[in-house]
């Protein structure tokens, strides 16, 4: 068992105005909330989104646990697309004081590299300022906050930074390394 050096960054916005919005790429590119939960199509998105930068941590999710987490109150998926294709995604899970934690984000990887990323980002950080106005029940945010690490994409904390996030916290632990799974069981030649 081999074992690598992984660093996370969290970072943070603590007031709307700090989210600096990129600009919408050229061309027909929408960002829809993914209203009906679907086990089958978060999946999906996460697997599709994550095959290829080691997301694991949910591949073993039985359908139930997917619903149970979409089902959670406040949970929200929003999806880009370029001309009907699901481009990506970014998933904002309310937390305790107001807090709203973008917990997944980025795009499959055909549609890196073409400007989505940073209007994809710039549209989750302000849905998640304005959560609460969707959510009756839910305190106004007044945080939104991310992590990013080491084995995420090239340009991951770049757009972070440029969309007006902060850095508050480091930290490097050793993890277990694991193959790329890709999007399905053997999408990544050995």
């Amino acid at each position: 068992m081999n074992l690598i050096p992984v660093t996370t960054w969290s970072l943070e916005q603590t007031s709307p105005s700090d989210l600096l919005p990129a600009a919408a790429p050229d061309g027909d590119v929408r960002i829809v909330r993914s209203e009906v939960p679907s086990p089958e199509f978060s999946r999906f998105l996460y697997a599709s989104v994550g095959g290829d930068i080691r997301w694991t941590d949910r591949l073993g999710w039985s359908h139930a646990r997917w619903q149970e987490h979409l089902d959670r109150p406040g949970v929200e998926t929003w999806v880009a697309y370029e001309r009907g294709t699901p481009a990506g995604y970014v998933e904002l899970e309310p937390q305790d004081e107001g807090a709203v934690e973008i917990v997944y984000f980025g795009l499959i990887p055909a549609f890196r590299g073409r400007r989505i990323g940073g209007h994809l980002l710039s549209y989750g950080a302000a849905r998640a300022w304005d959560l609460a106005e969707r959510r009756p029940g839910l305190p106004p945010t007044k945080r939104v906050w991310l992590h990013t690490c080491s084995k995420d994409g090239p340009h991951a904390m770049d757009n972070y930074l440029r969309r007006g996030f902060r850095l508050f916290d480091t930290k490097v632990e050793e993890e277990r390394e694991v193959a790329a799974p890709g999007p399905w069981p053997g999408a990544f030649p050995v």
